[in-house]
């Protein structure tokens, strides 16, 4: 990105203090850490998202670098992980007698907490958010909004990407596609991500009410002019992000793991373009590099492996040399139109919808906790109660019976406490931040919650 002296004097009219951010060269000191030049070059092809993070007052140098983190350019493959786990689609519903269907399988079951303070923390992702939308205002605006933002007790909101703002949309709800036991339905009919679309900077990619994620042109909102209202909702994080050296893995027999989500998946997809029903059929039906447990992967697992900065197509061809611009399906039906369902066009990545019988190519998925969702017996866990939620570390379990065994893991099904205390409460002290999972057994009664500690 290039300024002119009038660019300079608009900029420092803006912020007097603050400079416009440089591009960075490769010192030859570290030209033989591929590592480090990645990340370089990652800085240097967001550089002018950096500009508009900018104008958001972004607090430290840590929340930059997560907001770019979630895709990076097609060379670079060190990542930052700002979700933990990518949650399922929410759709619950089945619309075919065909085995295969989203609804058929039960992988990282969305699960929020109502903060009581206007924000709802994701126990999937290890992400919170805003409970209630800020309202319409332009893209340069909401960037401002979030980095001005105090809620919750918190001062370090951000504007999300649009993978992280993807992840919040259900897929058994439309209009909107969100639910509004956790977030408060407004008037939304777009949320804006942080990402501009690559080549053109006024695109910017949104989700939509309908469940969607897309490119849309920053003056479609209101008060850019435009007849559409786009609405902004910030998000934090409780735990930091995690570098990841390599996004992807090529396993060497014709599959590619994702290290953000831990799902294998093929490298080529279908030979021919097929119908939705058989796709699921020819997904449940595959054998191929020595598994048979393979899928057509829902809507939210596809659209994880599009990268924002490519196109033609929009997915890593390093990694998926089968892929090219095209559309591809996926295991999720439109609830309120259910001949259809939703694919990705690899072109730039937007998801959308069509008929069933139309003939899209497929692309297998394996992998992926099928009981990550925790399935909780209602009525045990009215009986249990843990407090405070989310907790500076001290937490209290009561039961309304003798609490036989009390187990906490961490994210990853770490031990750290075990007891037996043969009471009905306990108070344990967590001294690490992050999300855990509380398990009492009592009697022939499991029951399972999930509790954030944070500073």
């Amino acid at each position: 990105m290039t300024m002119n002296k009038y660019d300079l004097e608009k900029w420092s009219n803006i912020y007097p203090s603050e400079l416009p951010p440089k591009r960075y060269s490769i010192p030859s000191e570290i030209a033989t850490y591929p590592l480090q030049m990645d990340l370089l070059r990652v800085l240097n092809t967001t550089i002018d998202q950096l500009s508009l993070m900018m104008l958001g007052r972004l607090k430290n140098v840590s929340i930059a670098l997560c907001i770019i983190c979630f895709s990076v350019c097609a060379n670079a493959q060190a990542v930052f992980q700002t979700m933990h786990r990518l949650p399922e689609t929410g759709q619950n519903t089945s619309y075919t007698n065909t085995f295969g269907e989203d609804a058929d399988y039960n992988i990282n079951s969305p699960f929020y907490i109502l903060n009581g303070n206007g924000t709802v923390t994701d126990t999937v992702t290890s992400l919170m958010w805003q409970q209630t939308d800020g309202g319409e205002m332009t893209i340069e605006n909401a960037q401002l909004y979030c980095g001005n933002l105090t809620l919750g007790g918190y001062t370090d909101w951000r504007l999300p990407n649009c993978h992280e703002l993807f992840s919040i949309l259900n897929h058994d709800k439309v209009n909107p596609a969100i639910d509004t036991n956790y977030f408060t339905k407004t008037l939304a009919e777009y949320w804006w991500s942080n990402e501009l679309q690559v080549n053109d900077a006024n695109k910017v990619w949104v989700t939509n009410a309908g469940g969607g994620v897309g490119n849309h042109p920053k003056t479609e909102t209101m008060s850019a002019g435009g007849p559409k209202r786009f609405h902004v909702r910030a998000v934090r994080d409780v735990s930091p992000a995690t570098l990841l050296p390599n996004h992807f893995i090529d396993n060497g027999n014709g599959t590619t793991t994702d290290l953000v989500t831990e799902l294998t998946w093929q490298q080529i997809p279908s030979a021919d373009s097929i119908t939705w029903e058989q796709a699921l059929s020819l997904a449940n039906a595959l054998s191929y590099a020595g598994y048979s447990d393979w899928r057509l992967p829902n809507i939210k697992e596809l659209q994880s492996i599009n990268d924002e900065s490519l196109t033609n197509p929009s997915i890593n061809q390093t990694f998926f040399n089968g892929v090219n611009a095209n559309h591809f399906w996926s295991s999720t039906s439109l609830p309120n139109q259910t001949t259809r369902a939703w694919y990705i066009d690899t072109q730039f990545g937007v998801t959308t919808f069509k008929l069933k019988t139309n003939k899209l190519y497929a692309l297998c998925v394996r992998g992926g906790d099928l009981v990550a969702g925790i399935l909780e017996n209602n009525s045990a866990q009215n009986d249990m109660m843990v407090y405070p939620n989310p907790s500076a570390g001290t937490i209290n379990i009561v039961n309304k019976n003798s609490i036989d065994e009390l187990r906490i893991t961490n994210l990853v099904g770490q031990l750290v406490f075990q007891s037996n205390p043969k009471s009905t409460c306990i108070s344990v002290n967590i001294n690490s931040t992050g999300i855990y999972f509380v398990t009492i057994s009592s009697g022939n009664v499991t029951s399972t919650t999930r509790i954030i500690v944070e500073d």
